[in-house]
């Protein structure tokens, strides 16, 4: 069975959701919409599909199996309510997903009601690095957990110019650090380790030019007593060729072994008591293809293997809420100087 899949969006990002569907086994990419019709066309043409000025027409002339709604928040309420009534097969969504919990709730609910699928595309959480940890902190290989850290060093944070070769609303959103970059993390920390009991944060904005937070410190805490800090600085780099690879370097440490990823995409496992000249590769580090180890590809093949196959969907909205409970959290801690309970 072939699904066919419509994208909402021919934007910066875009790019990357197309040429997976396009090319994977099993997917028919037939249409792409944006509010500008010559670069839908042009995105479309890429990969013999068709352009449109809208979703509704698209949906209309293509009967899509899979929506891929890939657009910025203001358009998520209306763009997966008028996906949700053509009744597809299941619904894609890019993040920061909605404008507020309050409208992300209410659009995982609707999902619910229309019995269709509503996957939020949250996509670090299948970063190669990312699945090779979760396999190892499951087959016990680190014993118990009790420390993650991730440094966030993006390195295209200084200057007046800062994102605006990219994606420059960077520069305007009143929410940046957590919002758009470390939500990825607190998803990935959730899928690595469990539920997040509690949530302190320490923002600052560093740039002048933009109006959000570019730099900070978030710790999680779980009930066992483990606990995981995200250290975020979008002005400051780190030891890689490639920072949109990894974004950063992480060391998850636990009773019996401790992993570390590298700039490379990379993972050892050292034993406790060991040196690193013995610690084990259970990932080489490479130039992956496609945008960060290709984990645009890797959750449309498993959606796209959830649907065939019948397996169980990560990401989906209603699961996701937690996420932005997290996210509301942090800028509450922030804000009152406190740790926050959920």
């Amino acid at each position: 069975m072939t699904l066919r899949v419509a994208c909402l969006g021919a934007g910066y990002f875009a790019r990357h959701h197309h040429a997976a569907w396009a090319s994977m086994e099993g997917c028919t990419l037939v249409g792409v919409a944006d509010q500008d019709p010559d670069r839908a066309k042009a995105a479309a043409n890429t990969h013999g599909a068709q352009g449109f000025a809208d979703l509704a027409t698209m949906i209309a002339a293509t009967s899509p199996d899979i929506i891929d709604i890939i657009t910025p928040p203001p358009s998520h309420h209306t763009a997966v309510t008028q996906a949700l009534a053509a009744r597809p097969r299941a619904v894609i969504c890019q993040k920061p997903f909605a404008t507020s919990l309050e409208e992300a709730t209410a659009l995982a609910e609707a999902a619910q009601t229309a019995a269709v699928p509503l996957i939020i595309h949250e996509n670090f959480r299948f970063q190669p690095w990312f699945r090779t940890i979760k396999a190892a902190i499951d087959a016990g290989q680190l014993g118990e957990v009790l420390n993650l850290t991730f440094r966030l060093r993006t390195g295209d944070g200084q200057g007046p110019d800062a994102y605006m070769d990219r994606q420059p609303y960077f520069q305007t959103m009143p929410r940046l650090l957590i919002h758009e970059t470390g939500v990825h993390y607190l998803d990935t920390f959730r899928y690595l380790m469990g539920p997040v009991q509690s949530v302190y944060a320490d923002l600052r904005r560093l740039n002048p030019a933009i109006a959000g937070e570019d730099a900070g410190h978030v710790v999680l805490g779980w009930q066992g007593g483990a606990r995981a800090v995200l250290d975020g600085n979008r002005l400051l780099d780190f030891d890689t060729d490639s920072p949109r690879r990894t974004f950063g370097e992480a060391l998850i440490e636990g009773t019996q072994a401790s992993l570390h990823l590298t700039g490379d995409g990379a993972v050892h496992l050292r034993r406790f008591g060991t040196r690193g000249a013995q610690a084990e590769c259970l990932l080489e580090g490479r130039d992956w293809p496609g945008f960060a180890g290709d984990c645009v590809r890797a959750l449309q093949l498993h959606v796209r293997d959830a649907l065939t196959t019948g397996t169980a969907l990560e990401n989906t909205a209603q699961d996701y809420l937690e996420v932005l409970r997290m996210e509301a959290a942090c800028y509450a801690s922030d804000a009152e100087g406190r740790k926050v309970t959920l």
